[in-house]
């Protein structure tokens, strides 16, 4: 940044350079630039090699007649050496003048090594690509205020090379996740994301309206009955990695747009699903190199094979009460749940849906001891409408979910696949929405049913977080430091005074 200039005088400069530049003949975004070598490349090539690659200035230091300045793209960066001598006489006043922190520019020069060892580019022809009007964020201490990194999340990238390392260890985990099932013979697929009933989960969702067929529609909240569709189809072994949408709050841990996986196997089991969860987890830590990982001041392993809790006897040793005692059946048993709450002092109140009541005792006592990876397994069939119940015991499913870090990444069913039980389930699910106002409560999706009458083979299913995963591999307990552009409320802040755009020239 200029010294002593504020924004709106920089910008209004740099539509002036602008403005110079073309009168000069000089096109300031050119159309393309063969590049030979990344930056990288450039860096590591021997010396003496002719070098042709681009990138962003990122540091700049002009000495008379010479300068050196870093140039940056997406592998690295690399060290230039500019001399009017090499460069010429009027290209080297030009480069003085108008290249600043910020712009985009092709170099081209022989590679040799500074005096501090240093691999650099002497530069013989150098190329304006881009010119930058704002100016780059500090370049020394980066770009600390979270609510801008967020916002502008380009120049977060720009400053922070953290955050460039963690979007790319993200791009690689999702690649592990892919891997590991096209190599356990799943088919990926994709299904709506805009559907005629948001079913498949407890959860809120955006709604929309199709203006030609006169319909609301809504943003899915879950992959699950599309994809078990596809199993009752006979593709035996599929997946889906896509964004979901729920219209809840906003924290740490939650963003309304989030991804997630969801695999279905036929003739497997919520075990199975455990083993494949495995699998996948440990593809991850390959990727990054480390079986522990550090996260909200816990060192936590994530070597397999992982621990297995069981819900009804954890509930027991944290509540002091067999979970049995709030059942009823396939349902809660209100009045005592309301009783466990009170006795240990869990918020509750007579208008609180009995599947939340559940939630905040099970968040308030048990969820502390999950800090290393393990799979809770068996919950009440009252809060799992989708899961098959396990032999004998109706009350409870064959569901686990997968907990690290102190936080869910991943839930698993043998799944439901009579068509009668899952009616009765979910019409049990529309009774709580009307007696408990329970919005969360999941809905019948009557042509999910119809496909489970034409005959569903048993099957496992599985969904995982990917932010979640993302989040505690990379050590970050924010879910918008794993999002490229998290849901944010409105920006309140007054912008500064800024220039209005030059009027482009009317053609003659």
């Amino acid at each position: 940044m200029e010294p002593h200039s504020t924004l709106s005088e920089i910008i209004a400069n740099r539509y002036g350079e602008l403005r110079a530049i073309r009168s000069a003949g000089t096109d300031p975004y050119p159309p393309r630039f063969a590049a030979t070598h990344t930056v990288s490349e450039a860096r590591s090539s021997a010396a003496g090699s002719r070098i042709l690659c681009a990138g962003r200035v990122v540091q700049l230091r002009l000495m008379g007649k010479a300068a050196f300045a870093h140039i940056q793209d997406m592998t690295g960066k690399a060290q230039v050496y500019v001399k009017k001598d090499a460069l010429g006489e009027a290209p080297y006043e030009f480069f003085k003048k108008h290249i600043h922190v910020g712009d985009f520019v092709g170099v081209e020069g022989s590679l040799f090594v500074t005096h501090t060892g240093e691999n650099t580019v002497a530069v013989e022809k150098l190329t304006l690509l881009s010119k930058a009007i704002r100016p780059m964020p500090e370049k020394w201490h980066g770009l600390q205020d979270t609510e801008i990194r967020f916002r502008a999340r380009h120049l977060d990238l720009l400053a922070n090379e953290e955050v460039r390392r963690i979007f790319t260890t993200r791009s690689k985990i999702v690649r592990a996740i892919r891997n590991t099932l096209d190599n356990e013979g799943f088919l990926e697929v994709e299904t709506p994301t805009l559907t005629p009933s948001a079913g498949g989960a407890a959860a809120t969702p955006f709604t929309s309206y199709h203006n030609a067929l006169k319909m609301p529609l809504y943003l899915r909240i879950a992959l699950e009955l599309y994809l078990k569709r596809l199993v009752i189809g006979g593709l035996e072994r599929v997946y889906e990695i896509g964004k979901v949408f729920r219209n809840e709050g906003i924290d740490t841990r939650h963003n309304p747009e989030f991804t997630m996986l969801e695999a279905y196997q036929a003739y497997a089991d919520y075990d199975d699903m455990a083993r494949l969860l495995e699998s996948m987890v440990e593809a991850c830590t390959e990727t990054i190199g480390a079986c522990e990982v550090e996260y909200n001041n816990h060192k936590v392993s994530l070597k397999a094979p992982f621990n297995r809790l069981y819900l009804p006897e954890i509930w027991k040793d944290k509540t002091g009460a067999d979970i049995h005692e709030v059942l009823e059946g396939k349902s809660f048993h209100r009045p005592k749940l309301l009783e466990l709450c009170r006795r240990l002092h869990v918020e509750h109140d007579e208008n609180t849906p009995s599947a939340k009541l559940f939630d905040r005792v099970f968040d308030a006592k048990l969820l502390p001891m999950l800090i290393q990876p393990a799979f809770v397994l068996d919950y009440p069939t009252a809060v799992t409408p989708l899961a098959k119940c396990k032999p004998g015991d109706e009350s409870l499913v064959e569901r686990f979910e997968f907990f690290a870090g102190g936080g869910e990444i991943a839930n698993a069913y043998t799944e439901l696949n009579d068509p009668e039980d899952q009616l009765g389930r979910l019409s049990e699910q529309m009774r709580q929405q009307s007696a408990e106002n329970n919005e969360e409560a999941d809905i019948i999706d009557r042509d999910f049913i119809e496909a489970m009458e034409s005959g569903m083979p048993p099957t496992g299913g599985i969904g995982v977080g990917i932010d979640r995963i993302v989040m505690l591999l990379s050590g970050k307990p924010s879910i918008r430091e794993v999002v490229l552009f998290p849901t944010l409320k409105p920006d309140a802040a007054p912008k500064p005074e800024e220039p209005s755009l030059p009027e482009t020239p009317k053609a003659a």
